[in-house]
């Protein structure tokens, strides 16, 4: 199996990705919509999440539906991102309609990035205008690396990044991911080059290094100075037919990703979340076998965007880790 045309989570037919930045800050926004509102699902396995509307995402709530996914660097001042995505979406006439009242639903999720060598002595909260400028960035095709909700990421030794990959099922369906690396844990192995992803990598889309040729004691990970600096969050989609249950589900199984290329992952310090998306344009013809292989296919396009947004980021002045290019070149 291939990936999409561009190998972005953007080859599942009508979504789009927004990306805004500041480099003095070192922070910015990533959006995902698409041409209709889709059902969504989540799933969170790190001890320290930071979420909006998440729990509207329940299998038994009754909005099954969002209008945008955000995530966000800024810690718990990210939220604000979601405000001013909503605020966009509700002056286009999206969202859910309510007593003659259009309600855009947003839910998002932030990461930690708040002492990674930015000017963070803002006196008003940037988040609102960072995710506004993201939903009227919105395109198919967007870059890797240091954009968007990945600009201030770091790992265990290394700069983090925005990382996305595709794959297009035999049966026609497509699945995606999308994905801000900020991780406890480090996505190389030992003192690398390799990727821990590099099992499940596809035409050399990381560098080509292949699998590692030796490997530390598992017990003893890499881990990144300070406890606090964390959160990888991330988005799997696909135009399958899914109810919210099986995009639960989905959000799930994406989580291996997080494990293949991330060690450690889903820490007590890390706030890892994923959600899930599904457009519907492509019904189930095997409800439990497409579910399976669907779910199996996002685990391994995670693993394979968490190595691609770390493999993209590029230096900025007061970086306090290098990124993979400079280290390895």
């Amino acid at each position: 199996m291939k990936p999409g045309q561009r190998n972005l989570i953007t080859d599942v037919a009508g979504l789009r990705v927004g990306n805004a930045m500041d480099a003095g800050i070192k922070t910015g926004v990533s959006v995902l919509l698409a041409d209709a509102p889709f059902t969504a699902g989540v799933h969170v396995m790190g001890g320290a999440p930071g979420t909006r509307e998440t729990d509207l995402l329940a299998p038994d709530k009754t909005v099954e539906q969002v209008d945008a996914l955000v995530l966000s660097g800024g810690s718990a001042f990210g939220l604000d991102a979601a405000s001013g995505v909503a605020d966009g979406l509700r002056s286009m006439g999206r969202g859910f309609e309510v007593g003659g009242m259009t309600v855009p639903i947003v839910p998002g999720a932030i990461l930690f990035d708040l002492i990674n060598g930015g000017d963070k002595a803002w006196t008003e909260n940037p988040y609102k205008a960072l995710g506004r400028a993201a939903l009227d960035a919105a395109t198919e095709d967007f870059a890797l690396g240091t954009v968007g909700a990945g600009t201030g990421a770091v790992t265990a030794q290394l700069k983090g990044g925005l990382g996305s990959a595709s794959v297009v099922l035999p049966g026609g369906i497509t699945v995606g991911a999308l994905v801000a690396v900020n991780a406890l844990g480090s996505a190389i192995v030992g003192d690398g080059p390799e990727f821990w992803a590099a099992p499940w990598e596809v035409e050399a889309e990381f560098g080509g290094l292949g699998a590692a040729r030796s490997y530390p004691d598992p017990h003893l990970p890499v881990t990144k100075r300070g406890a606090h600096r964390n959160t990888t969050i991330g988005i799997v989609a696909t135009d399958a037919s899914l109810t919210q249950a099986q995009c639960t589900r989905l959000a799930t199984a994406a989580h291996d990703g997080y494990a293949r290329a991330l060690v450690p992952s889903h820490t007590p310090m890390d706030g890892d979340l994923i959600f899930a998306a599904a457009t519907g344009a492509q019904p189930l013809t095997d409800p439990v076998a497409d579910s399976l292989l669907i779910g199996h296919a996002a685990a391994i396009c995670m693993a394979r965007a968490v190595a691609r947004g770390v493999f993209a980021a590029t230096a900025a002045p007061g970086d306090p880790f290098p990124t993979w290019a400079a280290r390895f070149g």
